[in-house]
């Protein structure tokens, strides 16, 4: 018996090493992408531009690190917080994923990211580690913005963003719970950037316009869009209403999914909301509301909503009812 023991606390003390030395390479050795590359983005005004429509539109940056006024349908941004941060998306995202705030990637420099290199901005793009070495959330997309963009849209993206007025705005450091805690720090890695298609190629042209949908349009799993339920939706998000958005299952399923909407009912959907009345339709607590940002997406051309729509139309359809709102009863 007393053999038996010693044997059961020996393989005790064994498993107890191996879990902490896992834990210290996990918090010490990961991520590990080296160090942010030496590069000054020499921006011109057609990069700016190019950098603007990106981050307002598809890429979606503006959207995620601003404020939004959720007494309108889609809350529209409030103008004069572009890019100050805040938003909590780490609630209810695949999970409960812990205190997730948008960073302030304005060009302040005590609260913002106006005393980080180009470089540095570029590495957390598109590996996913901010200026100290931390690894960010995957709430934030870099897995996308690092395997589906151009490199110069990404140089680009940088340009605009350093042309953001600064704001002073403190954002508390994230919380994630675990095991996603660890997990993100294995999930960084250098990028594999595609070229950006030509423009005639409609499919391939919307499929690269994809790359910041998957995050909110798939639901995730340890960390990543699951990839089995690409564009399915079901990603619950909570409103300041106290509802919940649901995201919509934008696959081509004839009963679940957007199967039966035209090219044309596609694009006037999104330009429905490029309009001053479109940025303010005001909606009561108990009425729904959607943290789909359709006034931003709405400055996109309708070239590239239809790309998109060619593109969305390719993928393989998923049966997903989604409920897209639920109000919470108190």
């Amino acid at each position: 018996m007393r053999k038996f023991l010693k044997i059961i606390g020996i393989l005790l003390v064994v498993v107890v090493v191996l879990l902490t030395a896992g834990y210290v390479y996990l918090t010490t050795a990961l991520p590990n992408v080296g160090p942010p590359p030496d590069l000054k983005v020499n921006a011109t005004p057609q990069m700016i531009e190019r950098g603007k429509y990106l981050a307002v539109g598809p890429a979606a940056c503006i959207d995620c690190h601003s404020d939004r006024d959720f007494t309108k349908y889609s809350g529209p941004v409030v103008p004069g917080t572009e890019g100050k941060g805040g938003q909590d998306l780490g609630k209810d995202f695949g999970g409960d994923a812990g205190f997730v705030p948008a960073r302030n990637i304005t060009s302040d420099k005590e609260t913002g990211i106006g005393n980080w290199t180009d470089g540095e901005i570029y590495r957390a793009i598109t590996m996913g580690v901010d200026k100290h070495g931390d690894p960010l959330a995957p709430m934030m997309p870099y897995t996308a913005f690092g395997t589906q963009l151009d490199e110069s849209d990404i140089l680009a993206i940088i340009a605009y963003i350093r042309t953001l007025p600064p704001v002073k705005n403190v954002v508390p450091p994230k919380k994630l719970n675990f095991p996603l805690s660890l997990i993100v720090r294995t999930i960084p890695d250098k990028p594999k950037f595609i070229k950006l298609p030509p423009a005639a190629n409609n499919i391939e042209t919307g499929k690269y316009l994809s790359a910041a949908c998957i995050i909110c349009h798939t639901k995730m799993d340890k960390g990543q869009p699951d990839m089995a339920k690409q564009f399915a939706g079901g990603n619950s998000f909570p409103l300041p209403s106290g509802g919940y958005s649901i995201t919509s299952n934008i696959t081509p399923d004839m009963e679940t999914g957007i199967g039966k909407w035209t090219k044309d009912e596609f694009i006037k959907k999104f330009k429905s909301y490029a309009t001053p009345e479109g940025h303010n339709i005001p909606v009561k607590r108990d009425e729904a509301n959607t943290v789909m940002p359709w006034t931003q997406f709405a400055s996109m051309t309708e070239s590239d909503l239809g790309a998109l729509y060619d593109y969305l139309r390719t993928i393989p359809p998923i049966n997903n009812k989604i409920e897209k709102f639920v109000l919470v009863q108190y």
